[in-house]
């Protein structure tokens, strides 16, 4: 006997091609975004990048522009690695790459996002594939802003999975 897929409890959620986000380990509390589903990776612009030992382990500084609505500030996180992705030309390049949280609607999880120059791009945040896949979203390509402002102060709720996204 083939084994059978239950139903998923609850529906996906359906997102437009833009959305306002947070990012609170960046301090971001709202900033626009671009869904991208035909990027793999996501990334932030970023300047002045600079990686640096902090306690023995891999860390990068760097600065967020003023832009899209966004306060420009100085960060600092633990550096993951760096990443070989394609950027909107095709050329590749070598990034480094941060962990953080992601708000979208009343949903949170952590993404990776690598750090890049966004500069002549019209949003500062893109969301490429990897961020929102198994988080039951489904892209309207055709709609924006369908989630509203990013809910900071809510409990996490569970995932279709059962997994509990990470709260805040």
């Amino acid at each position: 006997m083939s084994a059978q897929r239950k139903a998923p409890k609850t529906p996906p959620t359906i997102i437009g091609w833009r959305e306002k986000i947070a990012l609170p380990d960046l301090g971001i509390p709202v900033v626009n975004a671009k869904i991208d589903t035909g990027a793999r990776t996501s990334a932030i612009h970023a300047t002045h990048i600079r990686p640096f030992d902090k306690d023995g382990k891999p860390w990068v500084r760097f600065h967020i522009p003023h832009a899209s609505g966004l306060r420009a500030r100085d960060v600092e996180a633990p550096l993951l690695g760096n990443r070989a992705v394609k950027n909107t030309s095709g050329a590749p390049q070598d990034r480094m790459v941060i962990d953080t949280l992601l708000v979208l609607g009343d949903r949170r999880w952590r993404i990776e996002v690598t750090l890049a120059d966004r500069a002549n791009m019209t949003m500062p945040i893109i969301l490429g594939r990897t961020a929102i896949r198994r988080h039951r979203i489904l892209v309207d390509a055709g709609r924006s802003f369908l989630l509203g402002e990013p809910a900071l102060s809510r409990k996490a709720p569970k995932t279709a999975l059962g997994h509990r996204e990470v709260p805040l």
